[in-house]
């Protein structure tokens, strides 16, 4: 039975809100998108690096993202979709070293035989696994060492807890480490060679087609127009206020981050807002960078260095041909921690200071450009039991549904994460239903 057209104002539009959006408009509604940057995107949106329009934050597409593959194959972009064998590296003890396979794993030089058998043992089972439940109570930590042990955990763990969850990392959901494991893990097409992907033009070309796939369907999207509060009357949404003024809408489905409920939907049970409340986000200054040439062959280098205050870094064009050379380094903490306040150049000269560490041949006249990005709710941090204290996606308020990339825990934020669950709660909001569970 066809359900009769709706209009469903839409907040937020990074890819689960486009997703939302764009499924709404294929069943026939009429969603409107309020996003309050002046381009689509959120963390995937792209701007001008001095003639090269690209990502601000980096993304990659493994073999396994059924959700994204399914939706540039409806949108026509198949064919802009291209798969590169890349490599991964590892700078330890002031050496690089091959990483990410089980000969690189062998001849690693800074961990005993014991130790190398186990973490292997562990990625592997990892990969294979698929049910997360009995991991959801677990300590990261505590998981990760007693299946790889003491050594192994200190030579190729830490410096991931420390230097992105800082004060955060001693009570991480072991499940939501174990997605991450699994998921680069199964973009292998055999034992030895990883592949991953990237789209013609980079993101903005979903970005692009989807804006296109909403409008062309009845669908608007309002740029540079911020919600400024859901407005709630006897326990059922109203609408939408903006600078603008208010709006009326049949429904609401929020995208934003959840830090932002609280101020933008205030009118709501003060058990819900408190949920919201305590959760916590880790912030980025992530810098790119423009080389003349290469700092290695590799697409992701892991780094345990103690003069490096970042677990790794990503030389984006190993992956997607560019000419200059183009590098991510993101720097992780928590918001209120005392760095994120500090100027960019700090982090810009910190990303000079390590590349020409990693390789000598590089000098300051080799960085032809560099900028640095910040977003304060980059990622939500997941405890054990993470998703039991989220509150439903459908909220305790009629036409209304809460939402952002917490949500499909144990995942791990990605773009294609964000579109399958997004289509989902499109569907869910239009029949007035919650979301189905995990």
């Amino acid at each position: 039975m066809t359900q009769p057209q709706q209009r469903i104002a839409v907040l937020g539009a990074g890819p689960m809100g486009l997703a939302v959006a764009y499924q709404l408009a294929l069943d026939g509604h009429r969603p409107v998108i309020f996003e309050a940057d002046d381009r689509v995107g959120g963390m995937t949106a792209a701007f001008d690096f001095s003639g090269l329009q690209i990502e601000r934050y980096y993304h990659f597409h493994c073999i396994s993202d059924s959700a994204f593959l399914q939706v540039i194959g409806e949108l026509g972009l198949a064919g802009k979709m291209k798969w590169v064998a890349t490599k991964m590296g590892y700078w330890y003890q002031n050496r690089l070293q091959p990483w990410g396979n089980p000969m690189a794993l062998l001849t690693f030089k800074g961990l005993g035989w014991v130790a190398k058998f186990r973490y292997g043992l562990h990625a592997f089972l990892s990969t294979k696994r698929n049910d997360w439940k009995p991991l959801d109570h677990e300590d990261a930590i505590v998981w990760i060492k007693r299946w790889v042990g003491t050594e192994a955990y200190e030579v190729l763990w830490r410096r991931l807890f420390d230097y992105k969850f800082y004060d955060y990392s001693s009570n991480l959901s072991a499940a939501w480490i174990w997605s991450r494991i699994r998921r680069i893990g199964r973009s292998r097409y055999s034992l030895f060679k990883e592949k991953l992907g990237y789209l013609e033009g980079g993101s903005q070309t979903l970005l692009d087609a989807l804006k296109s796939a909403i409008e062309t369907r009845g669908g608007e999207l309002r740029l540079s127009t911020p919600a400024s509060e859901v407005v709630i009357d006897n326990g059922e949404v109203k609408g939408v206020r903006t600078a603008a003024g208010f709006e009326a809408f049949d429904k609401v489905v929020s995208t934003v981050p959840l830090p932002y409920v609280p101020r933008l939907i205030p009118r709501l049970p003060a058990s819900t807002l408190d949920a919201f409340a305590a959760l916590k986000n880790i912030a980025v200054v992530c810098v790119i960078a423009k080389l003349r040439k290469p700092l290695t062959e590799n697409f992701w280098l892991n780094i345990n260095d103690p003069e490096m205050d970042i677990p790794g870094l990503v030389e984006y064009s190993n992956l997607r041909p560019l000419d200059p050379h183009v590098l991510y380094v993101p720097f992780y903490m928590p918001g209120e921690h005392p760095k994120f306040k500090d100027a960019d150049e700090v982090f810009l000269a910190k990303v000079r200071k390590y590349c020409m560490k990693i390789n000598p041949d590089l000098t300051p006249d080799d960085f032809i450009d560099m900028r640095a990005s910040r977003y304060r709710y980059a990622q939500p941090i997941c405890d054990p039991g993470y998703l039991d204290r989220l509150p439903p996606a459908m909220l305790p308020v009629k036409g209304l549904w809460v939402a952002d990339t917490s949500y499909y825990y144990p995942e791990d934020r990605g773009i294609s994460e964000s579109i399958g669950f997004g289509r989902k709660l499109a569907t869910s909001a239009a029949a007035g239903t919650d979301m189905p569970a995990c």
